[in-house]
C-alpha cells in the first residue's frame, strides 16, 4: 500500500510538473512567456497566501480547542466522545497536519482560481459612468465588487469550519457535554465559541452591505437590476440589518467578559427574525399590495434605468430605428438600374458550396476544407473595389489518408501541413454553376498573389501535434507539393518534400524535452524515434482559436475565426470579446444562447461559452500566422475599460491599434457573435419608451432559417450592400426580425463591417417596416419562392430526376424604398460518385413578383416584367396577367398553352430562364382563361 501511495502521488506530481512545464515552453515559444508567469506567479501567491490563511485558522483553533480541554472528563464507556478520543488522541499531530494540509489544498484551489477577479481588482479602470442608485462608478461593479464578495464568501466559509471543527474537538475532548438538560460549554469553549461566531456574524453584515450593489446585477422576473421594490425595501432592510448584525456581533464578543450566552443567544434570535420579517417578508408586500397593482407606474423609472443600461453595456446605445415604408414609386427599369448599382449581392452559399471547392480544389485527399467557408473581400484584377469573395484555407486532414498509410510516423512527421487557400467570386458562377475561382491549384495560381509559400501549419484541422525540422542538409521528409500522379497509393512518391524553417514550435531535441512531451501525449516514440533530432520542434495547440484563448486567457473568443491573404501571408484572424457579468442594471444574456443558429447547430462554427453576461465588447482584433503560429494582439476597442484594465495587467501584449497596417485592416470586419449578441438584446431593447417596454407589445424575434429542416434560427449574412442613404456597396452583416406572434417582416438590421472606412465602421441601422402593411417574411417568401409556378415548373425535371435540390441563403435587401430578397438554387446529382452542388439558378422577389433565372440580373427582370431591351410599356405592368384573348375559344386557349409550354421547353434547352418563365407563366394564363369558358355555362 505505502509503494502505490507512493507512485500515485509520484504521477499525480509528474503530471502537474508536465503540464505547468510544457506550458512554460509553448508560451515561449510564441513569445508571451511574461503572461504566463504573470498568471502563474499570482495564482500560486493566491494558493500560498489564502490557502495558508485558511489551513492556519482552522489548525490554529483547533490546536486552541485542545490546550483549553478541560483537565478531567467523565468517563462513560458508552458515551461516542470516549471512543473518538481513544482513536484520536495518540494520532492527533498528524492528524492536525493532515488536516491542515487539505484545507490549505483546497482553500488555495480556489482562491487561485480566482486569479482574474483579483487582477481586475488590483488595477480596475474608472468607466466614467456613475450607478445612478449608489452614485458609484461602473468600475465598481464591474472590477471590485467580484473580488470583494469572493473575500466574503471565502472568510464565512473558513469560520463555518472552523466553528464545526471546534464545536467537534471540544466534544470530544469534554469541552461540550451532552447531559439530558441540553449541552454544558466550560467557559473555555463558550469564550472561544463567541469569539468565532462572533465574527461569522460580523461577516454576515459585510454580505448585507455587499448584496445591496448585488441588487443592481441581480435577475427579476420583468427586468435586470433595481426595481421599485429592490429601492424602497430590500435596499432600506439591508441596511437594518447590518446594524441589528453588528449589534449582534458585539453582544457575542462582549460574552467573553460575561458568562452568559443569554444575550448573544437572543440577538442572534432577533437577526434572524429580521432578516424574515424585514428581509423577506416586507418586500414581499410591498411588491404584492403595493407595485404589482401599479407596476407600470412604480416601475417605469427603474424600467428606463434598465433600458438605458442594457443599450450602453451592448454598445447598441446609438442603434436608432428608422421609419422604412417598403414601397416604392420607382419604375421597374429604375427599380432594375437601382439594384444593380447599389446591391453586389453574394450569390454563392458558403454552407453549400464546401464540396465544390473540396472536389474541384482539394488536389489530394488528405486536403480538406471547412464543411462552411468564410466570406471576406478583395480587391480583383483592375477593380478598385473590393468585392465579397469565399475563402477558405487547404488544411491537412489525416482522417483522408488510407488505412494503409495511417501510422505514427506519417501521422506526426511525414503529413504536417495543408498548402494555400482556395477563393472564389462570391457573386459570379462558371458556366456550368461551378466557383469562379481567384486563387486556386498548388502551388497557388490566380489574382491573389502570396509572396512566400502559403503552407497551413496552424489552422483549424492540423493534427494534434506534428514533429516537423531537421539538421541542415538533411533529406526532407515532411510532404509538401503535390506532382501529377493518382492520388492513391504511395503519395509521397508523387509529391516534393520540405522541412519546416519556421520560428513557431517548442524545441524537442534534447532528451528532457523528449520526455516531457512523450509523458504529456502519451507516446513513448517522441523519445524512442529517430525521426526526433537534435533540430526538431514540435507543434501542437495549433487551431487558432485556442492560441489566442491561451494567450489572452481573458477573452471571449469569438466562434469564427477566418482564414486572410495578407502582405503576402496567409493568417487566421479571432475576433477577442471582453465581457461582464457585474454591469449594473443590465440585462443578462446566455453567450451560448444568443448565438446560437444554423451554424452552430451543425457545427460548422464553434459555439460560444454559456456564460452569463451583461457588457460585450469587441475589444481585439488577433492574428495568429498560419505557417509559425505567431501570435499578436491590437487593441480595437480604444474606449473599453475592460480591456484598458487587463492591458494594465499585461503590459506590451496588446499592441495599440495605431499597428493596424492597411493590409490587414482591409480583412477586418464585425464580428459575426457580437452582431448575434446584439440582435438577441434589441429584439426588445430596439423599444426606448419604458411605458411601451412594459407593455411589450413591440417585442421582435429573429427568424427561422428557411433553408433547413430543424428549427434553428437564421444566421446573419456577409454581404455588399448600399443601406438608405447611401450610394456605393459597403461590406455588412445583415438580418431580419419578425414581429414576436407573426411571420411577416418586421425589421431590417445591417452593420457597416468595413473597417477601412473608420467613420461608419460598426454603425448598426434598423428600418422598421410599419406595422400596418404586410411585407413577407424569410419563410413566407421561401413557400411563394416554392409555390410559384415557373420556379415549380423549371425544377420539375430536376426533382424528377435523381438530382438534390439545395436552397441557398435566403438573402433580404432594402433596395429602391423597397425589398429585395434573393436566393440561389443549388442542384446536386445524387447518384453520381463525387458530385458536388453547383448554382444552377437564381430566384429573386420584388414584394409578390418572383422572378428565376441563372443570374441574378436575369431573375431581377423577370420579377420586375424586363427582358433585355424591352420596357415595361412593351410588355405591360409588371404582375398584371396579360389576359390571353378574350374572343377565342377553350380549345383555342389550350393549343395556345401546349404552343406555349413547348416553347417554354426549347427555352429551356437554351438556358434562357426569362423566356422560359414567361412563357410558362402565358401558358398558365391560357389554362386559367379556358378553364373559366369551360366553367362558364355551369354557373
Amino acid at each position: 500500500m505505502p509503494t502505490l501511495v507512493t507512485l500515485a502521488v509520484l504521477l499525480f506530481l509528474g503530471s502537474i510538473f508536465t503540464s505547468v512545464w510544457t506550458d512554460r515552453l509553448w508560451f515561449k515559444s510564441v513569445g508571451y512567456s511574461d503572461v504566463f508567469q504573470s498568471v502563474l506567479t499570482t495564482r500560486i501567491a493566491l494558493f500560498l497566501i489564502m490557502g495558508l490563511i485558511f489551513g492556519l485558522f482552522v489548525v490554529a483553533n483547533l490546536y486552541i480547542a485542545y490546550r483549553t480541554r478541560p483537565e478531567s472528563v467523565p468517563v462513560r464507556r458508552d458515551d461516542p466522545a470516549y471512543r473518538y478520543r481513544l482513536a484520536l488522541t495518540p494520532i492527533l499531530r498528524p492528524v492536525l497536519i493532515v488536516v491542515g494540509v487539505v484545507l490549505t489544498g483546497f482553500a488555495g484551489s480556489v482562491a487561485a482560481s480566482h486569479w482574474d477577479t483579483f487582477k481586475m481588482w488590483s488595477n480596475s479602470t474608472s468607466f466614467g459612468i456613475k450607478d445612478p442608485q449608489f452614485g458609484k462608478d461602473v468600475s465598481f461593479f464591474v472590477f471590485e465588487y467580484p473580488w470583494f464578495r469572493f473575500l466574503t464568501s471565502f472568510s464565512f466559509a473558513m469560520i463555518v469550519i472552523t466553528v464545526l471543527a471546534v464545536i467537534f474537538v471540544n466534544y470530544v475532548y469534554g469541552g461540550i457535554r451532552i447531559s439530558g438538560r441540553g449541552p454544558k460549554l466550560t467557559r473555555a469553549a463558550q469564550v472561544h465559541l463567541s469569539v468565532l461566531v462572533g465574527l461569522g456574524v460580523l461577516l454576515r453584515a459585510v454580505s448585507y452591505y455587499l448584496d445591496r450593489f448585488g441588487l443592481a446585477i441581480a435577475s427579476s422576473k420583468l427586468f435586470d437590476g433595481i426595481g421599485y421594490t429592490d429601492a424602497n425595501a430590500r435596499i432600506p432592510s439591508k441596511n437594518i440589518l447590518i446594524y441589528v448584525a453588528i449589534l449582534c456581533a458585539v453582544l457575542f464578543f462582549a460574552s467573553v467578559f460575561i458568562r452568559s450566552w443569554a444575550l448573544p443567544a437572543m440577538s442572534l434570535g432577533l437577526l434572524a427574525v429580521a432578516s424574515i420579517l424585514i428581509g423577506a417578508i416586507w418586500p414581499a408586500v410591498m411588491q404584492g399590495f403595493q407595485v404589482n397593482p401599479s407596476e407600470p407606474d412604480k416601475e417605469g423609472k427603474y424600467i428606463a434605468r434598465n433600458i438605458a443600461a442594457t443599450r450602453d453595456a451592448y454598445d447598441v446605445a446609438d442603434v436608432e430605428v428608422e421609419s422604412y415604408t417598403a414601397t416604392t414609386t420607382l419604375t421597374p427599369a429604375e427599380l432594375a438600374e437601382s439594384a444593380e448599382s447599389r446591391v453586389s449581392t453574394r450569390l454563392l452559399d458558403p454552407t453549400l458550396i464546401s464540396p465544390a471547392f473540396e472536389q474541384l480544389q482539394q488536389v489530394r485527399g488528405y486536403y480538406a476544407v471547412p464543411s462552411t467557408l468564410d466570406v471576406d473581400r478583395y480587391k480583383l484584377g483592375d477593380d478598385d473595389q473590393p468585392q465579397d469573395t469565399i475563402i477558405a484555407a487547404r488544411e491537412l486532414d489525416l482522417n483522408g489518408l488510407q488505412s494503409s498509410q495511417r501510422n505514427w510516423a506519417n501521422d506526426h512527421t511525414v503529413y504536417t501541413h495543408g498548402y494555400g487557400v482556395i477563393a472564389a467570386r462570391g457573386n459570379q458562377r462558371g458556366p456550368n454553376g461551378e466557383p469562379v475561382f481567384v486563387v486556386r491549384d498548388i502551388p497557388p495560381v490566380g489574382e491573389l498573389k502570396t509572396t512566400t509559400p502559403p503552407r497551413i501549419y496552424f489552422g483549424e484541422k492540423s493534427p494534434t501535434y506534428s514533429i516537423v525540422g531537421g539538421p541542415k542538409g538533411a533529406k526532407p521528409i515532411e510532404v509538401d507539393i503535390p506532382r501529377g500522379g493518382a492520388s492513391g497509393g504511395d503519395d509521397k512518391a508523387n509529391a516534393t518534400q520540405n522541412t519546416y524553417d519556421g520560428k513557431g514550435g517548442v524545441p524537442i531535441g534534447g532528451m528532457f524535452n523528449k520526455a516531457l512531451y512523450a509523458f504529456k501525449f502519451a507516446e513513448p516514440k517522441i523519445v524512442l524515434s529517430n525521426r526526433v533530432n537534435a533540430e526538431s520542434k514540435i507543434l501542437y495547440d495549433r487551431e487558432p482559436r485556442k492560441r489566442v484563448e491561451k494567450v489572452a486567457p481573458w477573452l471571449t473568443v469569438d466562434g469564427d475565426s477566418y482564414p486572410a491573404v495578407v502582405d503576402g501571408r496567409v493568417v487566421w484572424i479571432v475576433d477577442g470579446y471582453t465581457t461582464s457579468n457585474s454591469y449594473p442594471n443590465s440585462e443578462h444574456r446566455s453567450l451560448r444562447e444568443a448565438t446560437a443558429d444554423t451554424l452552430t447547430d451543425g457545427n460548422a462554427q464553434a459555439a460560444l461559452p454559456t456564460d452569463q453576461v451583461n457588457y460585450m465588447r469587441n475589444s481585439v482584433k488577433a492574428v495568429v500566422d498560419a505557417y509559425d503560429g505567431s501570435v499578436k494582439l491590437y487593441q480595437w476597442d480604444t474606449k473599453d475599460p475592460v480591456l484598458k484594465t487587463w492591458m494594465k495587467v499585461f503590459p506590451d501584449v496588446v499592441e495599440p491599434k495605431s499597428k493596424i497596417n492597411s493590409a490587414l485592416l482591409e480583412h477586418l470586419r464585425y464580428p459575426v457573435d457580437l452582431f448575434k449578441v446584439q440582435r438577441d438584446v434589441l429584439q426588445r431593447y430596439h423599444v426606448t419608451d419604458e411605458q411601451t417596454f412594459y407593455e411589450d407589445g413591440e417585442r421582435w424575434k429573429v427568424p427561422e432559417d428557411p433553408a433547413v429542416k430543424t428549427k434553428v434560427l437564421q444566421p446573419p449574412y456577409y454581404l455588399s450592400t448600399a443601406r438608405p442613404g447611401e450610394d456605393d456597396p459597403k461590406f455588412s452583416v445583415t438580418s431580419v426580425y419578425l414581429p414576436n406572434s407573426r411571420q411577416n417582416l418586421a425589421a431590417f438590421v445591417s452593420v457597416n463591417s468595413e473597417a477601412t472606412d473608420t467613420e461608419n465602421y460598426g454603425k448598426m441601422q434598423i428600418l422598421q417596416l410599419p406595422s400596418e402593411t404586410q411585407i413577407s417574411g424569410p419563410s413566407q417568401i421561401a413557400n411563394a419562392f416554392n409555390t410559384d409556378k415557373g420556379v415549380s415548373q423549371a425544377l420539375l425535371q430536376y426533382r424528377q430526376s435523381d438530382a438534390t435540390i439545395k436552397p441557398g441563403n435566403l438573402l433580404t435587401l432594402p433596395v429602391g424604398n423597397s425589398l429585395l430578397y434573393v436566393q440561389p438554387v443549388y442542384i446536386q446529382r445524387s447518384a453520381v460518385e463525387g458530385s458536388y452542388p453547383v448554382l444552377q439558378f437564381v430566384i429573386a422577389s420584388f414584394g409578390g413578383d418572383v422572378g428565376f433565372g441563372t443570374t441574378l440580373d436575369e431573375a431581377l427582370r423577370v420579377a420586375l416584367g424586363l427582358e433585355e431591351g424591352t420596357t415595361p410599356d412593351d410588355e405591360g405592368t409588371p404582375g398584371t396577367p396579360q389576359e390571353p384573348g378574350d374572343a377565342k375559344t377553350a380549345s383555342e386557349l389550350l393549343a395556345e398553352a401546349s404552343d406555349h409550354f413547348n416553347d417554354a421547353q426549347d427555352a429551356l434547352k437554351k438556358g434562357d430562364l426569362a423566356t422560359y418563365q414567361r412563357r410558362i407563366n402565358q401558358m398558365n394564363d391560357a389554362i386559367d382563361a379556358a378553364r373559366k369558358l369551360i366553367d362558364a355555362p355551369k354557373k
